[in-house]
C-alpha cells in the first residue's frame, strides 16, 4: 500500500479515501456518513464489487443503501468480489488525477 502512497489508519480524521466493501445498509450508512464527515478535504471515495455498487444479490431490500446516493464516488470496481488489480487501477487512477490537481490540492514533487 505504501508504493501507492496511502498508508492504514486508525482514524477516518487522519485519511483521505473512504473505501466502501460490500453492501452499504441504513445502520452502516450513517455510520459511513459521520465518517465522511469527518475526513479532511480532499475527500474521494470507492465502491468496490457489485453490493456496493447497486446492492448485489439484495438490491430490492427495504434496508439497502446505494452509496452514489450519499457520496460523490470517484471509481466504481465492478466484479463479484471484484479483482485486485482492478482495485490498485483505481488506486493508481485516484493518484494521477490527484497529482494532475484536478481537486486543488498540491501534489508534491519528487
Amino acid at each position: 500500500m505504501e508504493r501507492y502512497g496511502f498508508l492504514p489508519f486508525n482514524s477516518p480524521r487522519q485519511t483521505n479515501l473512504l473505501l466502501i466493501e460490500g453492501t452499504l445498509t441504513r445502520k452502516m450508512a450513517r455510520a459511513a456518513e459521520i465518517v465522511y464527515q469527518q475526513m479532511p478535504s480532499p475527500k474521494f471515495v470507492v465502491a468496490m464489487g457489485a453490493c456496493a455498487i447497486d446492492g448485489g444479490i439484495f438490491h430490492n431490500s427495504y434496508n439497502i443503501v446505494r452509496p452514489h446516493e450519499l457520496f460523490p464516488i470517484e471509481y466504481f470496481i465492478p466484479g463479484c468480489p471484484p479483482r485486485p488489480e482492478a482495485v490498485a487501477q483505481a488506486i493508481v487512477r485516484l493518484h494521477e488525477k490527484v497529482k494532475r490537481s484536478e481537486y486543488g490540492v498540491k501534489a508534491r514533487e519528487t
